[in-house]
């Protein structure tokens, strides 16, 4: 039996169905952000929006009391980038993109390495350090190193968490580490088996090729895993003829599916989870948005089709939107309807609140 295409517009609806984006639900922040697996987190007040965008009634109290309580964490694991993870996840997911993350620091010298991060591990576990701190504590033992490299070894081969209050919202701090093991007081997860992160993908993100869930993971070697799960997926394929991967019971909403407007974060989860992103960028968008990542999105009809960004002058804060085409400018009463809610949300101390169109 020929397999289903899909085409654009049904991926991006499926999409938009799996990261809450179609509709705001009431699930809790803490299971939001599992279900998501986890959500991008270089800029610290990200996720905040990113949680408002996807949840009814969210306030950044709730995500601030999970940092603080050491429920969730902030971690570098899928491509090597921070993400904001809960605290079962950082400790069974780190492992599996272990592999990735050890090829991104060098070294023909494995013992001294080894040394290094034996080092790097105590004086974490004895107290928080800043990456500048950590490296020239190392140097005094390793001389012939340099600070910043040194604190990459540690980074990148054991498992830091940044402590709050960085990534607290309306406090902030310099990005402070220790390890993930004593933050939380367990250790981490033996099985370094990629299945389930596979699974976990596909459940927010599919359906999705082999090149999709490598771009998303960064891990290699995935083409194995795939075949191993296929006979438990469901394959279809794309208008280009790719073969697509997606779990038994995924969403797949029709693609007249109404998408309401939504602003999203600096390097959001739906940008940059796919090694093709047509099913959230247009093409003719895609090098405008792809080279301005850290900018924020705003989607109209399911699709990027302007920017945002709020700013704060004295009493007044500017929701500033940059306008793509002819679809976002017949959506500007939506987006300004959105807008108003969204500089609430992020400058609701602002006595004078101000909209402008770019």
């Amino acid at each position: 039996m020929p397999l289903r295409i899909f085409s654009t517009r049904a991926l991006n609806r499926a999409l938009l169905a799996r990261q809450l984006l179609l509709t705001r639900t009431a699930m809790t922040a803490a299971d939001a952000i599992a279900h998501l697996v986890g959500m991008q987190a270089q800029v610290p007040k990200a996720p905040y929006v990113g949680l408002w965008s996807r949840l009814k009634g969210f306030e950044p109290a709730e995500l601030a009391g999970l940092i603080t309580n050491r429920r969730v964490v902030r971690i570098a694991l899928m491509r090597n980038t921070l993400h904001l993870v809960t605290a079962d996840d950082c400790l069974t997911l780190r492992p599996i993109v272990q592999r990735l993350l050890t090829r991104a620091y060098k070294t023909d010298d494995r013992t001294k390495l080894d040394e290094i991060v034996a080092a790097g591990r105590a004086i974490l576990d004895a107290k928080p350090r800043t990456n500048i701190e950590l490296g020239r504590l190392l140097q005094k033992e390793f001389p012939t190193h340099e600070p910043v490299m040194l604190g990459y070894a540690i980074r990148d081969n054991v498992a830091l968490v940044q402590i709050p209050p960085r990534g607290v919202w309306g406090q902030s701090l310099a990005a402070t580490l220790t390890t993930a093991e004593s933050w939380l007081g367990r250790p981490l997860a033996e099985s370094t088996a990629g299945e389930e992160l596979v699974r976990r993908y596909l459940r927010a993100f599919g359906p999705a090729s082999l090149a999709d869930v490598a771009a998303w993971s960064g891990l290699a070697g995935l083409k194995a895993t795939l075949e191993a799960l296929r006979p438990e997926l469901r394959t279809f394929r794309d208008q280009r003829g790719r073969e697509l991967f997606d779990v038994a019971n995924g969403l797949l909403p029709r693609q007249s599916a109404a998408a309401p407007v939504r602003f999203l974060p600096e390097f959001d989860n739906v940008l940059v989870a796919y090694a093709d992103r047509s099913r959230i960028i247009p093409e003719s968008h895609r090098q405008r948005v792809i080279t301005a990542l850290g900018r924020c999105a705003v989607l109209v009809d399911g699709f990027v089709r302007a920017l945002w960004r709020v700013e704060r002058i004295n009493k007044t804060a500017t929701l500033e939107v940059e306008l793509f085409d002819a679809d976002a400018r017949r959506a500007k009463s939506a987006i300004a309807r959105e807008g108003e809610q969204l500089l609430e949300f992020v400058a609701g101390d602002a006595p004078t609140k101000r909209l402008r169109w770019r």
